[in-house]
């Protein structure tokens, strides 16, 4: 079973009867596969945003200033961007299963390293070994997930591994904090590296061995693709949206919408909540209505930044808004990443990889137009103005795209016609 986007080289020719055979257990495991998957995900998105609610305990045993702590996100930032495309890459003589378990065996070293890291330099290149194995392995699992399902739900598959991701914003995270500050930020890497061998032998029993590796040839071959790069641009500026106002989430509640310290934990956990149901409203939108719901979507984010500048202080309304905000900024998450896959062709797996590193280019140009806003004077609102910027913009390329492949169809119209008359 082959669907677009995969770029799969099989490794042997099999009968007719063992590929149906084949297929049907994939549908008989189908739950239990996108299970293994997302906790992977879950792992993944708790060690990446572990560090946030650590810094002062990291900063402490290490004794190092919070603000180099704080290089720690950026290095795991550069280390995903490295990692995505190239241990796909390497991983072409493997097939699914042993890529998603050789990524996880990565992740689990670098976690465990970060646990018992005795200075700050050590701990440094750990979270560099971490973030190597996160691109791949949301960009391959993806792949994964979308074979286990007819081509019509692949965007659902694919948002059920994500899942994985949104709920370590209302579960992991928080758990890491409360066990870092009871237990030492050192047992929180140990836990998460146990979480990642727990990963590993969910792949290996659930995820079946069809021996389908990458055609790498294929792979490099689809970035040549105007539509590839056109999706990772979307990903790229559409997104930076969000972390130019959830990097500063923080101060925005207590210094703007006046909520303590505390409350700000309780106010993460029901975005985090609105996160994950936004996961799962995406991968039907996706389903249904494709690039278009990221267009509306987009259109929705910057309209809801822009009402955020006034709800923003008030805790209640701020609280409301913050978290429609993320579920419609996480449910076009799944439908893009299923469009960059489609629009691969026949090499998905490092086109699938290259957004997650397109991601954390977002992370990086969000957060930045947000420190140089509030560095020029204009205070905590100005980061919801260069969201509503960046949310325009994503949704202007998509609405071009969409209007230019609704021409070209028109022209095309009357070919296919005459062509079907003749015929």
């Amino acid at each position: 079973m082959r669907h677009a986007g995969s770029s799969i080289r099989p490794h042997r020719q099999r009968p007719s009867s063992s590929h149906d055979q084949t297929c049907q257990h994939q549908e008989t495991a189908m739950p239990r596969v996108l299970v293994a998957l997302a906790i992977g995900a879950f792992a993944i998105g708790s060690t990446e945003f572990a560090v946030i609610g650590l810094l002062p305990q990291i900063a402490a045993g290490l004794d190092v200033t919070i603000p180099a702590v704080g290089l720690l996100i950026t290095a795991y930032a550069i280390g995903v961007m490295l990692g995505a495309p190239t241990l796909t890459a390497l991983s072409s003589r493997w097939t699914t299963r042993q890529t998603l378990i050789g990524l996880m065996g990565v992740f689990i070293v670098g976690n465990a390293l970060s646990s018992v890291a005795p200075s700050y330099g050590v701990l440094m290149a750990a979270r560099v070994i971490t973030a190597l194995a996160h691109g791949s392995f949301f960009g391959v699992g993806a792949i994964a997930a979308r074979r286990t399902v007819a081509p019509e739900r692949a965007t659902r598959a694919i948002s059920l591994m994500f899942l994985g991701l949104t709920i370590s914003n209302v579960v992991g995270v928080p758990g890491a904090t409360w066990l870092g500050q009871h237990f030492g930020w050192r047992i929180v890497f140990a836990v998460i590296a146990v979480i990642g061998v727990l990963t590993m032998v969910a792949v290996r029993a659930w995820l079946p061995d069809d021996d389908i590796r990458i055609d790498l040839r294929a792979e490099l071959g689809a970035f040549r693709r105007r539509s590839v790069w056109f999706g990772l641009g979307v990903t790229t500026i559409g997104f930076g949206s969000l972390f130019a106002v959830y990097s500063y989430i923080s101060p925005i509640m207590t210094d703007l919408a006046g909520v303590s310290e505390n409350g700000v934990t309780l106010v993460l956990v029901f975005f985090g909540l609105g996160t994950t149901a936004g996961a799962l409203l995406g991968g039907w939108a996706g389903d249904r209505w494709g690039m278009k719901a990221v267009a509306v979507g987009l259109a929705v984010v910057a309209l809801l930044l822009a009402l955020f500048t006034i709800t923003s202080h008030n805790s209640v309304t701020a609280t409301i808004t913050l978290v429609a905000f993320g579920t419609v900024a996480f449910a076009l998450g799944p439908i893009v990443q299923n469009r960059i896959i489609e629009a691969a062709g026949t090499g998905g797996s490092m086109v699938s990889a290259a957004n997650q590193g397109a991601f954390n280019v977002a992370n990086a140009i969000g957060a930045a137009g947000g420190a140089y806003v509030i560095k020029a004077g204009f205070g905590l609102t100005g980061t919801m103005w260069v969201g509503v910027l960046l949310a325009s913009s994503g949704a202007v390329m998509v609405s071009y795209s969409l209007l230019r492949d609704r021409r070209r169809n028109s022209a095309l119209a009357p070919l296919k016609a005459q062509k079907v008359l003749v015929s």
